[in-house]
């Protein structure tokens, strides 16, 4: 049996990550079929706690997406929840968003979701994610869950009466609806008529797009990539941010003299875009992009960002948009969270989106959807076009900075890793003041110096044993210039690695 410290470390931020399957070296199975099933029975009880409803009167959603490691873990999800009398539906293949939208949509309804998803990890690992009314659980919520599965013994019940849903139909009908009434075409059903989209799904749950959004839509999807599922990722890993898979959509758009391509990571709540001419839209400028799209319905509001986000996209969203930019603490449930407090406390602000490439809009929930993302790239595309316009005229006055770096020290030989990289970002900011380098202030995350050419941010990792350092400068060979600077600044720390600025 499972211990219970074995399964606190389950707790990765809002959701829940280990190994599933055998086969990679030194990677045990730590996320078991025991383990999924006895947290599926804690869901159980922190949902009829949360809603002070019984079990058996909870309707709760399970869907996974493409690992080979899916279906035997929905399998003991769905026999935890059957056996503790809940109404569980079986919604198959699907994405992260769709598993909160069916809490929303009218003809499902659920209390309650579980998304079986590792994002982008490789195929060994495996997660769930869990969404009530509210949103997706928060980082204590998540430690309430485990905590209740504790107590929680191994279940088992006959689930071959479970009712199966096609949520991703629902959700497709969703997102055409929404293409549909944002464009206002003259041929209403098919407004995507005339556009090439090509889309790379990442052989993870993303294909849908392709097939049952854009082509229904009128748009010609040839030459798209990897829609078919499959849970070992045989041609690249699936996320926007690996390099390997944005050549692959910015080649399949060239070759395809496509309109736009789009590409998904591989529960589809993340995206990124290519445009024509084969630039990417990723990172800042996905950002630019997105906020261009939503100025106008949101003049002079904030858009909030991740804390490595460039000079540049702060100049473009102030001084191009109007817009105000709040960059906080990295990971998309912080931005979001924090999306959230502003828009409570009266600061109109619309988006939270992270360089990774998770985006969220207030008028969507607050949902971090690629898939709602694409929707809003698709209306753009489509109304510039009508227009005789480019999609890219939206960010042409988008600078780059001439140089940007990131560095990861591991932090090695330290169990209480965040104390003694509480300690470095203490000591490094003392010493910064003290060698006269001006700090940015306020930083909601890690320290930030402020150089003539450009700026450096040495911050902790949210999971891991290790210190990430962003570097951008302004002019072409300050990146270097601004590292010796930093390198000074950290010396001494033996338990820091600092190879990686020597490679």
């Amino acid at each position: 049996m499972i211990s219970e410290k074995d399964i606190m470390k389950l707790q990765n931020g809002s959701d829940v990550r280990g190994v599933a399957v055998q086969g990679v070296t030194d990677e045990p199975v730590t996320l078991s079929p025991e383990a999924a099933n006895r947290i599926a029975a804690g869901f159980v009880g922190f949902l009829a706690h949360r809603t002070g409803r019984k079990a058996n009167e909870l309707k709760i959603a399970v869907g996974h997406d493409s690992r080979i490691s899916a279906k035997s873990l929905k399998s003991e999800v769905l026999q935890a929840l059957t056996a503790a009398g809940v109404k569980a539906v079986d919604c198959g293949l699907a994405s992260t968003p769709a598993m909160f939208m069916s809490i929303v949509f009218d003809e499902t309804k659920m209390d309650g979701s579980i998304m079986i998803t590792a994002s982008h990890l490789p195929y060994n690992r495996n997660g769930l994610k869990f969404f009530t009314k509210d949103g997706g659980l928060e980082h204590e919520d998540i430690e309430a869950v485990l905590h209740e599965t504790v107590s929680c013994p191994q279940l088992s019940a006959d689930i071959s009466l479970v009712p199966s849903l096609d949520l991703i139909a629902i959700y497709s009908r969703h997102l055409r609806d929404k293409i549909r009434a944002g464009i206002q075409a003259a041929d209403y059903d098919h407004p995507l008529k005339g556009l090439h989209i090509v889309v790379d799904a990442g052989n993870g749950a993303g294909g849908f797009f392709a097939a049952q959004v854009l082509e229904k839509l009128g748009a010609d999807t040839t030459g798209s990539l990897y829609l078919e599922p499959d849970g070992m990722f045989p041609n690249h890993i699936p996320n926007p941010e690996n390099q390997t898979a944005m050549e692959a959509i910015r080649n399949a758009v060239l070759s395809s003299k496509a309109d736009l391509g789009l590409i998904f990571d591989t529960d589809v709540d993340r995206m990124s875009a290519v445009l024509p001419d084969g630039k990417e839209i990723s990172r800042n400028a996905l950002i630019a992009m997105m906020a261009a799209i939503l100025a106008p319905d949101y003049p002079g509001s904030t858009i909030i960002t991740d804390s490595v986000t460039s000079d540049k996209l702060t100049t473009f969203l102030e001084k191009e948009l109007g817009l105000k930019h709040h960059r906080y603490m990295r990971g998309y449930k912080n931005v979001i969270d924090e999306c959230i407090r502003l828009n409570q406390a009266g600061t109109v602000s619309p988006l939270a989106i992270e360089t990774s490439g998770h985006g969220a809009l207030s008028e969507n929930y607050y949902l971090d959807d690629g898939a709602y993302l694409a929707v809003k790239l698709l209306i753009a595309a489509a109304k510039a076009k009508k227009e005789g316009r480019q999609l890219c005229t939206l960010i042409q006055s988008l600078g780059y900075p001439a140089e940007s770096q990131e560095y990861r020290l591991k932090i090695k030989g330290i169990e209480d890793f965040r104390a003694y990289g509480q300690k470095i970002l203490q000591t490094f900011e003392q010493r910064a003041e003290t060698a006269g380098i001006q700090i940015a202030r306020p930083s909601f995350e890690g320290v930030r110096l402020v150089f003539p050419n450009g700026w450096a941010l040495l911050r902790l990792s949210l999971h891991d044993p290790n210190m990430p350092l962003n570097v951008e400068s302004r002019e072409a060979g300050g990146a270097a210039k601004i590292t010796a600077q930093v390198q000074k600044l950290l010396a001494d720390f033996d338990k820091l690695d600092q190879s990686v600025f020597t490679k």
